[in-house]
């Protein structure tokens, strides 16, 4: 079908004589016409960095859209703008099927467009912008078949990665047999799950997916904070073990935030290059993030963005532990900079582990050590204990002097009646450190 768009992107470009690219509504970059011209003053900044980045900034999108491109029904010149890094003209074609936007064609105005009739109460349109407007017309029909099929697609993997173990063998099939009616999929291909958090769930399911290799299908999910996707039991966890089985009934309910799961085929198993592919475009998608973190504690949940990447599968129904892998990757990497901002999951070391325990009160000998105002020796704790208690490469990393190191870790000893000295006191804090930055 990306094909299908690039001919017709070919097919305006040649009827109005100027180099023409389409973007879907979120400004990702579908398809462009070539550009014959040896002049480099043809192309300007934002469409160079949307062709080469395949996507337009934030303030580039908000810069055009201002002029009214999404409610417009008939072409629109936009003009220059230097200081906006537009130093072209543009035409806009409003790409719409059954009265809603899908999409733009732009063409850039080097002049030659000029005195073309775009059309409206005054006067017909030129009988090529006409033209243009039918295959753009054309477009719209076929952006709206992919955004239904994409929405189908990712209601079926929304039920797949939701389910319980129960219902899961059906709900491969279902995702199979969606895959291979819309996609042409072979079963056995290699498949792995990317997670990005958090996620603005807001009309993910009718937009429609980027032009990326591999990317099969793309749906919005609740995840519990430190758990599993909401309402779901943890595939890798052992029977009877589902999410919430053991919590605290006075816990109350946990909170929630939309991640999202892009379905990825491989060309083989040991290699997950297409997903970084696609984890990497997704992340600058503007729909990636979410509100910051509430005020809290020292250690709590990051706010940043962050992808992560499951082990690959052939076997549909291995996909929910995928995701399980895939989300545990992504809050790893928001927690730990280091492994981010898209981490995968057999890379994460101890967080392995961690991501996999559930949520549980903060110990009580490290709690107070985890207040704000503390802080400072929450860091110096974490930082001797990731350096294996060597007090030289501590005193190094934090750009102290080994005085100043000993004066913190006796502070955090007092604080926590711990002993840095014993490796099951040392082990009780270091793990809690790391949990409370997930």
């Amino acid at each position: 079908m990306r094909g299908d768009y690039q001919q017709l992107v070919d097919e305006i470009s040649a009827a109005l004589g100027a180099p023409a690219t389409l973007e879907d509504r979120d400004f990702q970059l579908i398809a462009f016409g070539a550009h014959e011209s040896e002049d480099d003053e043809v192309m300007d900044p934002v469409r160079t960095r949307s062709i080469l980045q395949r996507r337009s900034s934030a303030a580039v999108r908000a810069w055009f859209e201002a002029f009214g491109i999404a409610r417009a029904t008939a072409p629109l010149r936009i003009p220059p703008d230097p200081a906006a890094g537009v130093f072209k003209g543009r035409i806009c074609l409003p790409v719409r099927h059954r009265g809603v936007v899908h999409g733009y064609v732009w063409l850039l105005d080097d002049g030659h467009l000029t005195g073309l009739e775009l059309g409206g109460t005054s006067a017909p349109p030129d009988p090529r912008m006409a033209q243009a407007m039918e295959i753009a017309a054309r477009i719209g029909a076929l952006l709206a078949d992919e955004s239904r099929a994409g929405s189908e697609l990712a209601q079926v993997l929304r039920e797949l990665l939701a389910s319980r173990a129960a219902g899961r063998a059906a709900a491969a099939a279902a995702l199979r047999d969606a895959l291979r009616d819309t996609l042409r999929f072979t079963p056995g291909t290699p498949l792995t799950l990317v997670a990005v958090l958090p996620w603005d769930a807001a009309a993910t399911d009718t937009a429609p997916l980027p032009s990326l290799p591999g990317l099969l299908a793309a749906c919005p999910l609740p995840t519990a904070a430190g758990g599993p996707p909401a309402g779901a039991d943890r595939p890798d966890a052992p029977a009877g073990a589902g999410a919430g089985a053991d919590a605290d009934a006075d816990a109350g309910p946990a909170r929630t935030e939309p991640a999202l799961a892009a379905l990825v085929r491989l060309r083989q198993t040991g290699s997950l290059t297409p997903a970084h592919t696609a984890a990497e475009h997704l992340l600058r998608s503007p729909r990636a993030g979410g509100p910051p973190s509430p005020a809290g504690r020292a250690g709590a949940r990051p706010s940043r963005t962050a992808a992560g990447i499951g082990l690959a599968t052939r076997e549909l129904t291995d996909l929910a532990t995928s995701w399980r892998q895939a989300l545990d990757a992504a809050r790893a990497a928001r927690a730990e900079p280091r492994l981010g901002p898209v981490a995968t999951w057999h890379t994460l070391g101890a967080y392995r582990m961690l991501t996999a325990l559930p949520a549980t009160p903060t110990d009580p000998a490290v709690g107070p050590l985890l207040a704000p105002a503390h802080a400072e020796l929450a860091r110096t704790a974490e930082a001797f204990l990731d350096c294996a208690g060597q007090a030289g490469r501590t005193a190094q990393q934090l750009g102290i002097h080994r005085q100043t190191l000993y004066y913190r870790l006796g502070r955090v000893e007092k604080l926590t009646g711990l002993d840095l000295d014993e490796g099951a006191d040392r082990l009780l804090l270091h793990m809690a450190l790391k949990a409370a930055r997930l």
